[in-house]
């Protein structure tokens, strides 16, 4: 926060308890004799200046006297952080921690139970669902059926491999790939030509010299990644090029700027935010989204 707005906020809120206790002493005494009214008279009701209670009154010094405390105590006053130390961070981090240590031996029981067959259990598969809905919604969507560059969950093809233990280490450790730009290597026509020759892959017809001639370019440059058969490598995160599932869309538009300017995914690790146990049981149920 600036130095403006802090000190803004400050003056603002002390000078609000300063008037509020102003208004609270003017009208503690009054000039009227015990009786005499203000010569206000309304419906029969006439009005009279009595001070307030003393109980009452005091109700609202222990008040101010309260808030001048909650305010030294905790960060109250623009950039003032309060002689507590209290964030709210901090809490977050302290219900975080009781809420693991009271619920760990309840995740900790289905980590003997293979990724594979936490499918068939019914408890592991709702916090699975939860867990994913908390966490993976945001770029795979509430359906797990994934966006452009997010990919889709459920169709089993999975670019780094979709054995349980390769989807945990995934979510454990997440995932970069990089798809290296190539206009500089190759020339408009020739990038078309890859193009043409990998769209060909997918059966469908494309010109028979400019296949040609991206199969050549391909076999000499992209097999490094994609294999000479241009089905992939999970071991690298390379795409199948041959099934016709594209993870940043499919039209020639889209493949073209893929292979012209490259491609950087990163799937975030999620180590340290849900540990082990947790990402156990989330990735049986992503393994459960598409096992037969």
């Amino acid at each position: 926060m600036s130095s403006f707005w802090s000190l803004f906020i400050t003056v603002l809120t002390l000078g609000s308890i300063a008037g509020y206790v102003w208004v609270l002493l003017a009208n503690r005494k009054t000039d009227k004799k015990p009786g005499e009214t203000l010569g206000h008279a309304y419906d029969g009701i006439e009005e009279y200046d009595n001070p307030l209670p003393a109980w009452w009154f005091w109700k609202f010094v222990i008040l101010v006297i309260f808030a001048l405390g909650y305010i030294v105590y905790y960060p109250s006053l623009g950039n003032w952080k309060g002689i507590g130390g209290w964030t709210s961070a901090g809490e977050l981090a302290a219900d975080q921690k009781a809420f693991d240590e009271k619920y760990a031996p309840y995740f900790a029981k289905f980590k003997s139970i293979p990724v594979e067959e936490l499918k068939d259990n019914a408890d592991a598969m709702k916090i699975g669902q939860r867990l994913f809905s908390q966490n993976c919604a945001i770029c795979h969507g509430s359906t797990a059926t994934g966006y452009p560059g997010f990919p889709n969950l459920r169709d089993d093809v999975w670019l780094w491999g979709g054995e349980g233990e390769t989807i945990k280490q995934t979510i454990m450790n997440g995932r970069i790939a990089a798809m290296p730009a190539h206009e500089a290597q190759f020339s408009e026509e020739q990038v078309w030509d890859i193009l043409s020759y990998v769209v060909s892959l997918n059966g469908v017809e494309q010109d028979a010299k400019e296949v040609e001639r991206g199969k050549a370019l391909f076999n000499g440059t992209c097999f490094a990644c994609h294999g000479m058969d241009a089905k992939g490598n999970p071991a690298i995160g390379a795409p199948d090029l041959t099934n016709n599932v594209w993870l940043y869309g499919g039209d020639r538009s889209e493949i073209e700027k893929t292979i012209a300017k490259g491609r950087n995914g990163v799937m975030p690790s999620f180590k340290d935010r849900l540990g082990e146990d947790k990402v156990h049981i989330l990735a049986g149920y992503i393994y459960s989204l598409t096992a037969k």
